[in-house]
C-alpha cells in the first residue's frame, strides 16, 4: 500500500463512528444506535462527586438490562451535558467499578 491510500484508510477508519451516528433507518425513519452506545437521558448530574445519573436502555457489553442508574465519569465528560439532555454513552469496568467512558449528544 502507499503511503497516500494508507493516510486517506486512516482517515476514512477515524470517520466511522461519526458516520454510524449519522446513520437512520431509511425504512423507518428512526435513528440508528451506533454500536456499542446506549441510549440515555440525563437525570441528575454531580460534578463535584464526577457522578451522573441515567435512565438508559440495555448496555450489551456489560449484560445490563434497562434502568436508571449513577454512574462515575471525569469532570470533562460532565461539563458538556445537562439534566434532561439525551445521550449515547459507553461504559465498561474499570478498576473493578462501572464507569462512563464515552458520552455523545443526541
Amino acid at each position: 500500500m502507499n503511503f497516500k491510500a494508507l493516510i486517506l484508510s486512516t482517515a476514512l477508519a477515524s470517520l466511522a463512528p461519526w458516520v454510524a451516528m449519522a446513520a437512520t433507518d431509511l425504512s423507518s425513519g428512526a435513528a440508528v444506535t451506533p454500536a456499542g452506545y446506549t441510549d440515555a437521558e440525563v437525570k441528575k448530574i454531580d460534578p463535584e462527586q464526577g457522578k451522573i445519573t441515567l435512565k438508559h436502555g440495555p448496555i450489551e457489553n456489560l449484560g445490563m438490562p434497562s434502568m436508571t442508574m449513577v454512574f462515575r465519569a471525569d469532570p470533562e465528560i460532565l461539563a458538556n451535558v445537562k439534566v434532561g439532555d439525551s445521550v449515547r454513552f459507553k461504559a465498561d469496568k474499570v478498576d473493578g467499578a462501572i464507569k462512563l467512558t464515552q458520552l455523545l449528544s443526541r
